[in-house]
């Protein structure tokens, strides 16, 4: 399967869910990390983390697709 045809294939429910999570974790990373005022440098560190956590969790669930073979059994 081509990575195309896997990004638009369905995804399961629980990797739907991961997906919204990983995209909350990235949100909140980017709001720590561009906010106005002056915070510890360990806080900006932890929006960083949060930011590439986030994201990969995004990437991953969203190219996993539902096995129809495992499904029919």
């Amino acid at each position: 399967m081509k990575l195309i045809d896997r990004l638009k294939s369905p995804t399961p429910k629980f990797f739907k869910i991961l997906r919204n999570v990983g995209l909350g974790l990235a949100a909140a990373g980017s709001v720590i990390v561009a906010a106005p005022i002056a915070i510890p440098t360990i806080i900006v560190t932890i929006g960083g983390y949060l930011i590439v956590a986030g994201s990969v969790a995004t990437a991953i669930s969203q190219t996993v697709t539902e096995n129809e073979t495992i499904k029919q059994n």
